[in-house]
């Protein structure tokens, strides 16, 4: 078996090395605008076409979001670090064994995501305080996106295992495809459609299943270490056990970030819809900042 496609590869123990950080770092770089370039078109097409409300309830969910997401989206850094160290020291069965446990991971952590988002999200929401104009918008739209998380799963695991090959180029590509639909199918649901929010939830969760797709092609396609192999999903424990050293820290340091911000959340929403719509706008434009 061979190494994984050369033309997709970067060598990192090999060479000059800040030519490479640098060409492996901007697709990073740029997915992460990219993104945040997406959100703030949500942003815009709700506020300009749904109203306040929606824009409320769309921009109040976010923090829960992220609070529910973090730690399983923590997990995919221990996929990156135990497929770089093994693909770096050339061994096949490790990478194999990784990749397999990997996906099969994220399609349990999205399941179990579902089930929690449709469960217990509006109790939360509750607890956070949202208004009562917000609220019924708010759970409308997380249980609608939350039934997207396998396919977010998915994405950011075979992201993380693209990546640990120095591929950084076809997560970015692959996230760009998406959001384009994305964008597109918010202003189909939400101007003609007259969907609001749940048009909304619906262009992400579809534009979510693309970008998933797109990677795990990609997998299947590869040839050498990474290839992925859909009867040969399964748990190897071991690999699962170093999975979760890892990725569980970086997890659950997102998790405290997120908790953070939910209490910031629950704040604004003692206020209004239109404080809460504000509130919205204002940290689209901050995320560019942070990134």
């Amino acid at each position: 078996m061979g190494r994984c496609s050369r033309s997709h590869e970067m060598d990192m123990c090999n060479g000059p090395l800040l030519p490479k950080l640098i060409v492996f770092a901007i697709p990073v770089m740029l997915s992460g605008v990219l993104q945040l370039f997406f959100n703030a078109a949500d942003v815009v097409v709700v506020g300009r076409f749904a109203g306040k409300e929606a824009l409320a309830a769309v921009g109040s969910t976010s923090s829960l979001i992220n609070l529910l997401v973090n730690l399983f989206v923590g997990l995919s850094v221990g996929t990156n670090v135990l497929v770089a160290r093994f693909y770096g020291a050339n061994n096949a069965k490790d990478v194999e064994e990784t990749v397999h446990t990997s996906v099969f991971l994220a399609v349990i952590s999205g399941i179990i995501l579902i089930f929690i988002g449709f469960f217990f999200t509006r109790p939360i929401l509750v607890l956070m305080g949202s208004p009562n104009d917000v609220l019924p918008l708010s759970a409308v739209y997380l249980k609608i996106y939350f039934l997207g998380m396998p396919a977010m799963m998915l994405y950011n695991f075979g992201a993380a295992i693209l990546r640990a090959i120095g591929d950084t180029k076809r997560p970015m590509i692959y996230l760009t495809v998406a959001g384009v639909v994305n964008v597109i199918l918010n202003l189909i649901f939400v101007i003609p459609l007259h969907l609001s929010v749940v048009g909304v939830a619906l262009a992400t969760t579809i534009s979510q299943c693309i970008s998933a797709t797109l990677v795990i092609i990609a997998l299947i396609r590869e040839e050498g270490y990474c290839k992925l192999d859909v009867k040969k999903l399964r748990v190897n424990r071991h690999k699962l056990f170093m999975l979760l050293k890892v990725g569980l820290p970086a997890g659950m340091q997102g998790c405290i970030f997120s908790i953070s911000n939910v209490l910031i959340q629950s704040s604004v929403n003692s206020f209004n819809s239109t404080v809460m719509a504000g509130n919205t706008a204002g940290s689209s434009i901050e995320g560019f900042v942070y990134v």
